[in-house]
């Protein structure tokens, strides 16, 4: 530890004179380079490591703490006395004659004196009064505890809101997705029970047709095709659809309907056109035989003629044609397939 040089003793104010009187003479001493050596060593200040956020209100109310138990320790201390030597106190000056304090001096007797409060209940409330706390430093180590643990409280308030939160997107989520995936089975389903419906339904149109429709003969094989293309047609292709079956193969009334014409009729031999209710007509061509007249009314299945080879023919064979209302030729297998029945 640094030290200074020791001061010369200045005359004592009590000292007496030959004659015993005391010499009040003070002489004013004035420390110089000599009296005075300069305070050697270093001081160093500690420099202030950074806390962890986290830990820092902790860390800090510790330190503040211990340091205001400290001080309240050293206060519950008792006083000590100081003593002065009588011919000190004796010649102490009255503090009213001092400068600047005689003004804050009152000459009443009955002064009521001013009670200081102790230092170790400075800062305490009443709240913490009302509990007992009594001490500073303990008041103060409370408080900076209570906010730690209220820090503390709120991020784990915060941490628990935030997991909650996320749990409750993330079951929103599957949810939703469940949803989704329930609502894509559900449509899944119902198109295909509209299917199978749809389905069911055209089979049940189609049985109904076929059973008002016929084929027009039986025990026959396709020999040729609706516009095909070869020499053996006028136009360049065929216009109908031939049922190859022995000759005398009987020939039925595809559907209800009305005997247009029946005689021979060219290259088409012996032709029976018939007229169905919608205006479509059903041309029975190369017959060896035909069993009805222009303006007769027939059912479905019944015997209008015979197969066979009269007209533009190679062999046997009934060539069927069908007409739209307007006149126009269409494929007989589609229009027959369309009625229900299996060509």
């Amino acid at each position: 530890m640094a030290s200074n040089k020791p001061a010369p003793e200045a005359p004592s104010p009590f000292a007496t004179d030959n004659f015993g009187e005391a010499d009040r003479t003070w002489e004013e001493w004035n420390p110089t380079e000599e009296s005075i050596r300069p305070v050697r060593g270093r001081h160093r200040v500690a420099k202030q490591r950074g806390l962890a956020r986290s830990s820092t209100v902790l860390g800090v109310g510790v330190i503040a703490a211990v340091g205001a138990g400290g001080m309240a320790t050293a206060q519950s201390k008792p006083p000590v006395s100081i003593s002065l030597p009588d011919s000190l106190a004796d010649n102490l000056p009255d503090a009213k004659s001092l400068p600047g304090v005689g003004a804050f001096m009152s000459d009443d007797a009955d002064m009521t004196p001013v009670s200081a409060a102790p230092l170790t209940s400075a800062g305490i409330t009443s709240a913490e009064a009302e509990q007992g706390t009594t001490d500073a430093g303990e008041a103060l180590r409370a408080r900076i505890l209570q906010q730690a643990e209220q820090q503390q409280a709120n991020a784990d308030a915060e941490a628990r809101a935030a997991e909650e939160k996320a749990a409750a997107e993330k079951a929103a989520a599957d949810a939703k997705e469940q949803q989704d995936k329930a609502e894509a089975k559900i449509a899944a389903e119902k198109k295909k029970a509209e299917e199978a419906a749809k389905k069911k339904k055209e089979a049940e149109r189609l049985a109904k047709l076929a059973a008002s429709y016929a084929l027009p003969t039986s025990s026959y094989s396709i020999s040729s095709t609706y516009g095909q293309s070869g020499p053996m047609w006028s136009s360049g292709h065929h216009t109908g659809l031939d049922f190859a079956a022995p000759t005398g193969t009987p020939v039925k009334a595809v559907h209800s309907g009305t005997v247009k014409s029946a005689g021979y009729s060219g290259a088409y031999g012996y032709r029976t056109v018939l007229e169905l209710d919608d205006g479509t007509e059903i041309w029975y061509c190369h017959q060896s035989t035909m069993n009805v007249t222009a303006g007769q009314k027939v059912s479905t299945g019944d015997t209008i003629g015979r197969v066979g080879a009269t007209g533009n023919v190679t062999g046997a064979h009934l060539h069927l044609e069908v007409h739209t209302g307007g006149g126009a030729g269409i494929d007989p297998m589609s229009w027959l397939r369309s009625k229900g029945l299996t060509v």
